[in-house]
C-alpha cells in the first residue's frame, strides 16, 4: 500500500487537501490541525496516508507527518472511536496538547475537544497513555546522523520520518560495519522504510 503522495497541492479546505501527482487529482481527508504544515496551494508537497477501504466506500486520510499518522491509527484502536471521529479529534488539539493531556490523565483537557465525551476520554486515557510520546516527540536534530536527516529532508522526506526511519535502519545493521559504509547502508536502507518496500 502507498505510504505516503507526493504532488502539487491544489487546494486546502477545513479538512481536505487535494493534490496533483501523475495526472490525479487526490481528495484527501486531514484533520483541520494539519493543513497548516503543508505548502501553499500551487507549490509541492507530502502528505503521508492511509486508506480506508470498506464494501460501501473508499476514502483517502492524510496526515503532515508520519506521527499524526501514526496517533490516527492508535485512536482508532479505541472502542467507539472510526476514522471520523479520530480525524475530528485529531482537527481539535495539536499533537503536543493531546500528548500532554493523555500523559497526565487530564480528561477535562480531551473534553474540551469537540465531539469527545467524558467516557471516551477516560477510554483514550486507558488505551494510550505513555503510547505517543516516544514516537511523536522523537527530536529529529538530536539524531546521532543529523546529516544524513538533512539529506533526506533534502529528497523531500519530513526529518521526524526520516530520523526514526535511520533508527531502524540502524536496528538493521551488520556486526563491524562502521564509517562511510555504515552511512551508505544506513541512507539506502532508510530510503526503503521511507518509499514503504
Amino acid at each position: 500500500m502507498f505510504n505516503s503522495i507526493r504532488g502539487t497541492i491544489t487546494e486546502k479546505l477545513k479538512d481536505t487537501l487535494r493534490i496533483v501527482t501523475g495526472g490525479i487529482e487526490w481528495d484527501i481527508a486531514v484533520p483541520a490541525t494539519d493543513l497548516a504544515q503543508f505548502p501553499d496551494v500551487g507549490k509541492t508537497g507530502q502528505v503521508f496516508t492511509w486508506l480506508y477501504h470498506k464494501e460501501d466506500q473508499m476514502r483517502v486520510f492524510g496526515f503532515s507527518d508520519t506521527a499524526r499518522r501514526t496517533t490516527f491509527l492508535e485512536l482508532l484502536k479505541v472502542e467507539g472511536i472510526g476514522p471520523k471521529g479520530a480525524l475530528k479529534i485529531l482537527g481539535g488539539i495539536t499533537q503536543a496538547d493531546l500528548e500532554t493531556a493523555l500523559d497526565t490523565e487530564d480528561v477535562a483537557r480531551l473534553e474540551g475537544v469537540p465531539g469527545l465525551g467524558k467516557k471516551t476520554a477516560q477510554k483514550m486515557i486507558l488505551a494510550l497513555k505513555g503510547k505517543l510520546t516516544p514516537a511523536s516527540r522523537a527530536d529529529p536534530v538530536s539524531s546521532p546522523y543529523g546529516e544524513l536527516v538533512e539529506a533526506l529532508a533534502g529528497m523531500g522526506y519530513d526529518k521526524r520520518a526520516a530520523a526514526e526511519a535511520l533508527a531502524k535502519a540502524e536496528a538493521g545493521l551488520s556486526p563491524g560495519i562502521s564509517g562511510a559504509e555504515q552511512e551508505k547502508q544506513l541512507f539506502k536502507q532508510a530510503i526503503l522504510y521511507l518509499s514503504g518496500i
